[in-house]
């Protein structure tokens, strides 16, 4: 049968979508990219905040149109069905199966006995497996999740009821599916968890992201290594100093923040201080001159007063981070924090979060400046023309994650097209600055 996925949500749900694609594939099954052409239609739902829950079943309904014609089978995954799979049942009955992540490793068992067939592989491809995942992030790049769940429990977040406890995976495994991922033409490897700093504690006893990083520094065919999601709190100078000497990891920190104000922190249950967080940005700067920082703030907490706010705003224009995402606060049922009195009101959470990236705006295209006249390897992902019959490349420097960050934009000729190629690595030199993005010449020498 043709098989059709639609993912939603985060990378770390996109990890699981892919493994879904390989148990699929693995087992005789032709994957398609266009919906109408699918037999059975598998979503990978997301239910971290309320938006994403509205998308999830949009997307679903959406897809459930498809079983009018073509589609036989609709499956519907992910955070969505671990929060409500009896309610979605009751709802929504032209979804044929929903599986929660606990029921994954039956995944198979249940797909064949709804569709009543048995496959040659069954014994061999039952459940969901890293090795076995379909990359579905192009050539260039691939996520590389390293353990599941999280023991924060912040008081915003569903997180932990949803994914579960933290648990790292085993060093050897990760390892061994990196160097996979390398003999595939993967060249930059996104190391992701929910909580990523805190990798090996529950079963090594300490924080090893930094061992993790060398370690997969070693394998041949990587060249870029990143990780996203390091909490402040667990930012060792072990790991500074591995990012700062080795030549292979991104000087690129993602922190999420989500606030400065202790007093909004505390109500987060954030296991930081507005004091660590500036001493750690400026020991980041002093130690790595050419780092890259992005953050993530969140605007509105309940019981965020206009002071608390400004507090937030101030450090934004104190920190200049390279890069800054802004949330405006989501009341999630379950959560300590859908509790809590003084809802702040929905357009105060809009014009802060408002404020926040029109500053943001104005910092961006202040930090990019810098960069104008310097030289920067750039992984060139992409080339199209334009409206006006012009070449350009696409890629990015160590500076940007894929689908998160901006890009460089380097004009082409004939000559250029014969000399770059799609997937590989280049010298560009930045001519100009957008607000997000750069422009770029090639380099020869």
């Amino acid at each position: 049968m043709n098989v059709g996925f639609v993912s939603l949500g985060c990378s770390k749900n996109l990890v699981d979508t892919e493994m879904m694609i390989g148990l699929f594939k693995n087992n005789n099954h032709k994957i398609v990219n266009e919906p109408k052409d699918a037999d059975i239609i598998v979503v990978n739902t997301c239910g971290f905040i309320e938006s994403a829950k509205e998308e999830a079943i949009e997307t679903i309904l959406e897809m459930a149109e498809y079983k009018k014609k073509k589609c036989k089978y609709l499956i519907v995954t992910g955070c969505l069905v671990e929060r409500y799979k009896e309610e979605l049942e009751k709802e929504m009955p032209e979804v044929d199966i929903f599986v929660k992540f606990s029921e994954y490793e039956t995944i198979w068992e249940q797909i064949e006995k709804k569709i009543n067939s048995k496959t040659k592989n069954y014994n061999k491809f039952n459940s969901l497996d890293f090795m076995n995942r379909v990359i579905s992030t192009g050539d260039n790049y691939a996520y590389l999740r390293i353990a599941e769940g999280c023991n924060n429990f912040c008081t915003f977040c569903a997180i932990p009821y949803i994914r579960g406890r933290f648990t790292s995976r085993k060093e050897e495994d990760i390892i061994e599916e990196a160097k996979k991922l390398a003999k595939e033409g993967i060249r930059e490897l996104i190391v992701i968890a929910q909580d990523t700093t805190k990798y090996g504690t529950d079963i090594y006893g300490e924080p090893r992201l930094d061992k993790l990083l060398r370690k997969l520094s070693k394998i041949e065919g990587i060249e870029w290594i990143r990780f996203l999601y390091a909490y402040p709190e667990t930012i060792t100078d072990d790991l500074i100093k591995e990012v700062k000497t080795n030549k292979k990891i991104c000087k690129y920190f993602d922190i999420p923040i989500q606030h400065i104000s202790n007093n909004v922190l505390k109500k987060m249950n954030r296991k930081t201080t507005k004091e660590s967080i500036i001493k750690l940005i400026e020991k980041l700067r002093k130690e790595i001159p050419d780092v890259i920082i992005r953050s993530t703030v969140m605007c509105g907490f309940p019981g965020e007063t206009e002071d608390n706010f400004n507090e937030l705003y101030e450090f934004v224009k104190w920190a200049k981070f390279d890069k800054l995402g802004c949330f405006t606060y989501s009341k999630e049922e379950g959560t300590a924090a859908s509790r809590m009195p003084e809802q702040v009101h929905s357009s105060t959470k809009k014009a802060r979060y408002n404020k926040i990236m029109k500053e943001q705006q104005i910092i961006s295209k202040e930090n990019l400046k810098k960069f104008v006249g310097k030289k920067f390897k750039t992984l060139i992902e992409d080339a199209y023309v334009n409206n006006e019959g012009e070449l350009y490349f696409v890629g990015r420097t160590y500076m940007d994650t894929p689908e998160i960050d901006g890009y460089v934009y380097i004009k082409g000729n004939e000559e250029l097209q014969d000399i770059i190629e799609i997937n590989t690595f280049i010298e560009c030199k930045i001519t100009e600055v957008r607000e997000y993005d750069l422009i770029g010449e090639f380099c020869k020498n």
